[in-house]
């Protein structure tokens, strides 16, 4: 069921609002880490809330009713190309600046689950395998769900790729896992760490962590900036909307494109998951030129179609003038100069495809 999903995952509710940690992540007397604006614990009647609403708000269409496109990414341009991306499926984005390879959450296996009997399991294929996966110099971990961290995929990059770099405490698993102590690179929030030309800075998120029952917030959750000589990025993670993006657009922006969290979201728990509106908004805080919309289409874990985050998602991008890119899965997009996107989600239901 996917109630079981949600209580592994979710567990959490908004209980009272912090005042501003502008430049580490803040940490309980417990040890446990928590949000700059809010903080929140386990409430049983939100729990129960959250299983009466799947009996209440079934969505129509939670899974796609047909294969979903997915190209086949072609990685023979040279590195003196202009930079580039492709997203793979939820979180997971291939990004090339400076001609060095990123991936952000790399999430490979069938299932986003602690097992491959049970959980979410994706609705297409993964467009390239890791063992044809160009040589990656980082691998960036935004923070431990199963969505976003996944064993199986850090074991087979563990030897091949050169860094990780990780939250707080989240590289006791990588090396739990395998991975290289040399090899992982923790920060605390606006902490930064330099690889030839690419700097990259982890910066504040409005989420929470843990992959068990009882190690909740034991380890940082963050968004990340990345900036090289052709670029900069910006990699949302998983996060509610807050003013902490204001800041970070002003810190180390602008940013040329945004990936930013846009699905899995649902008004219990839109402090930690924003809605697709506030996705555009915090594009805008950013001061991004682009924005691509992760974390859809690939899982079922909430309560929505499908295809709502991409739908309102351009809704409120044309309203407020942003320009929203929408790549198939494995397509290629330019960084600095994307290409118009096609609405090829309504092409599934038999619309016609059209330039957005």
């Amino acid at each position: 069921m996917k109630t079981v999903s949600f209580l592994l995952s979710l567990m959490a509710f908004t209980a009272g609002v912090l005042p501003m940690h502008a430049d580490t992540a803040p940490v309980r007397d417990n040890g446990r880490y928590t949000n700059s604006q809010l903080d929140y614990s386990t409430s049983v009647s939100t729990l129960l809330a959250l299983v009466k609403e799947q009996f209440t708000a079934a969505p129509a269409e939670p899974k796609p009713t047909a294969p979903l496109p997915v190209a086949k990414p072609d990685f023979t341009l040279t590195s003196a190309s202009e930079p580039r991306l492709f997203k793979l499926g939820h979180s997971t984005v291939l990004i090339e600046l400076d001609g060095q390879w990123l991936l952000t959450d790399p999430v490979f296996s069938e299932r986003a689950s602690p097992v491959q009997w049970l959980g979410p399991k994706r609705f297409h294929p993964v467009p390239v395998a890791l063992n044809a996966l160009p040589p990656i110099t980082a691998v960036v971990i935004s923070h431990d769900h199963y969505d976003h961290l996944d064993r199986a995929s850090i074991e087979a990059l563990a030897e091949s790729t050169e860094y990780f770099l990780v939250p707080l405490g989240v590289g006791e698993y990588l090396r739990t896992w395998g991975v290289a102590a040399e090899k992982i690179i923790e920060l605390d929030w606006w902490q930064s760490h330099a690889i030839g030309s690419l700097r990259l800075t982890a910066t504040p998120a409005q989420h929470f962590s843990g992959r068990g029952l009882f190690d909740k917030d034991s380890t940082l959750w963050a968004s990340w900036a990345i900036e090289s000589q052709q670029a900069k990025v910006f990699f949302s993670g998983d996060s509610g909307y807050f003013s902490g993006f204001k800041t970070i657009g002003d810190r180390l922006g602008p940013f040329d494109i945004t990936l930013i969290e846009t699905g899995a979201y649902n008004h219990l728990w839109e402090a930690i998951h924003m809605l697709p509106e506030q996705s555009v908004q915090a594009h805008l805080d950013l001061r991004g030129k682009a924005m691509i919309p992760i974390h859809n289409s690939t899982f079922d874990l909430a309560l929505h179609d499908w295809f709502e985050p991409l739908e309102r998602a351009q809704a409120a991008a044309d309203a407020r003038g942003v320009q929203l890119v929408t790549p198939i899965m494995g397509e290629a997009v330019s960084i600095c100069a994307p290409a118009p996107s096609l609405a090829w989600w309504r092409a599934l239901a038999g619309e016609p495809l059209v330039a957005l």
